[in-house]
């Protein structure tokens, strides 16, 4: 049985040090195989990109021997070495352009004393053209490995100076396109897609294999290679979960996979996920949580009020894909580049695909709704566990006053700094306590006499709720009654229970809130 880690993600390494790895090489065989060629792939951080650029390092130095048993080892390929220019900007955290230029410099420098060369020229830009051009010299085609290229940008999406610091990428990276000629292969990870940076403005002939259903399966498990890669540990998981071996796998797929990438019908989990969960006593735990959420998506969903309810029902065409400004970036296409969101369903119209997004399994929706509440709210981690258990008992209970009670105290957790005059916020805490909690909610739903604000539906009822701010609760439930909004759960065998709530802004919390049981038919 081999060793499990998610620390080492060199290739090499991992060979040599007898760890697990899932074979991926007949995609790295599909790439390797034309004589020459540019490639982007964009994936959610820690689904192994820098795995597969070690790989793809180790093909082109000739390191034959590291494939042994691997699908890459026995293909048709001559396994000639080739001069291999890797830079890696995934530990990039540099905030200014002139600190991305000295580490970009830095990257160059180290590369050249690889080659026992020396940096030419004054301009960042014209050495990264000169070393390329003096690699190709020494002999071989070069390759050139760049790995998690927007960093820079996306740690600096706040940052008054990132326009700077986009430019300082722009005019480095447009020399991949100068000197293409010299050149066998190029391949680029990242994030997300900017426009403005040469990779995608100049580059023209660069290859997007994001969403290639062909490669829709080189990162990440899918469910097949978990069962196989894990099969000597799937019956102690199953013992020690007091579950069969099918009930083990059916609850680790509802936590850590759904990820889809094309339109082809090809799942994928987490890699790291699913590696901490057998290497961690077979604990389902939420691992994605411990990297945490970008910052700048938590401010401009609450700067825009974000709508996550109609994000996850709305449907998308093409370029929800696309590359982005940053001054008018997408937040639903970042969640979905940043892995937070996952296509879920396709469907074609007239007008070309359509797509349905959705968070892809359980660990990432907790982690999403956790991470939301603690930043509307100024909630922190421990104190939303402690919430969300009363939470849920006050509502198994059937007590709508407990609830109402300890939701107050989330919005009293909240900076008065934070709070914004507007329902929707309030409204959008309200629905995040929900899909935290686990229970079944749906919001802006609409029938012929209007929207309702939002219900829920438990066991023991169905709750119609409609919010006002800066009115009353007696408003709130009399528009409830006015508009019918009740009379489509009449049906649903459940007591039917009308709630008004009204919040006051002034003082950022509950003002009141009124219940009355829905009319009879």
């Amino acid at each position: 049985m081999k060793d499990l880690t998610t620390s080492i993600d060199h290739f090499e390494n991992l060979i040599r040090g007898n760890f697990l790895y899932v074979d991926k090489t007949e995609y790295v065989w599909q790439l390797i195989r034309p004589a020459q060629e540019m490639y982007f792939l964009s994936r959610p951080r820690r689904f192994g990109k820098s795995l597969l650029v070690s790989t793809l390092e180790a093909v082109f130095e000739g390191k034959r021997e590291l494939f042994k048993g691997l699908a890459l080892h026995d293909k048709p390929y001559d396994w000639k070495k080739h001069p291999v220019i890797h830079l890696d900007l995934s530990n990039c955290g540099v905030q200014t352009p002139g600190d991305l230029g000295k580490y970009l410099t830095n990257q160059l420098e180290n590369i050249a004393d690889q080659f026992k060369l020396q940096l030419r020229g004054d301009l960042l830009a014209t050495r990264f053209e000169n070393l390329i051009l003096d690699v190709a010299k020494q002999g071989g085609t070069p390759v050139i490995l760049l790995d998690e290229y927007d960093k820079p940008i996306l740690g600096n999406i706040a940052n008054p100076r990132v326009g700077e610091i986009l430019q300082v990428l722009k005019e480095f990276y447009s020399n991949i396109k100068k000197t293409e000629r010299f050149l066998r292969l190029v391949f680029i990870t990242g994030v997300s897609k900017f426009s403005h940076v040469s990779l995608f403005s100049d580059l023209n002939n660069l290859t997007d294999i994001t969403m290639n259903p062909n490669y829709a399966g080189m990162l990440g498990f899918t469910a097949a290679e978990v069962r196989e890669c894990f099969a000597d540990r799937i019956p102690e998981a199953a013992q020690a979960n007091g579950e069969t071996g099918e009930g083990v796998m059916k609850k680790l797929f509802a936590w850590y996979d759904g990820y889809r990438f094309s339109e082809a019908e090809t799942h994928v989990c987490n890699p790291v996920s699913i590696t901490k969960f057998f290497a961690n006593a077979f604990r389902f735990s939420n691992f994605w949580d411990s990297t945490g959420t970008p910052s700048f998506l938590l401010e401009l969903m609450r700067k825009q009020s974000y709508d996550h309810e109609a994000a996850l029902n709305d449907w998308y065409d093409e370029s929800i894909f696309s590359a982005y400004e940053l001054d008018s970036l997408d937040i639903t296409g970042l969640l979905w580049q940043t892995g937070y969101l996952t296509i879920k369903e396709i469907r074609q119209e007239i007008t070309g695909i359509q797509y349905r997004l959705d968070f892809p399994d359980q660990e990432v929706k907790q982690t999403f709704m956790t991470r939301l509440l603690e930043y509307y709210a100024s909630v922190e981690k421990g104190l939303t566990l402690s919430l969300i258990g009363t939470l849920i008992r006050a509502m198994q209970n059937d007590d709508l006053g407990g609830f109402l009670t300890c939701f107050q105290s989330v919005l009293a957790n909240i900076d008065y700094k934070l709070h914004i005059p507007d329902e929707k916020y309030y409204q959008s805490i309200f629905y995040v306590v929900f899909k935290l909690l686990g229970i079944w909610i749906e919001a802006e739903s609409c029938t012929n006499e209007g929207r309702i604000d939002a219900y829920i539906r438990t066991a023991r009822a169905v709750y119609v709720f409609e919010f006002k701010l800066n009115k009353t609760a007696k408003r709130a439930v009399g528009q409830i009654i006015d508009r019918r909004y009740y009379e489509r759960f009449q049906g649903s065998g459940l007591p039917v229970r009308l709630i008004g709530v009204n919040f006051d802004s002034s003082k950022g919390r509950i003002d009141g809130w009124k219940e009355k049981p829905a009319p009879a038919k």
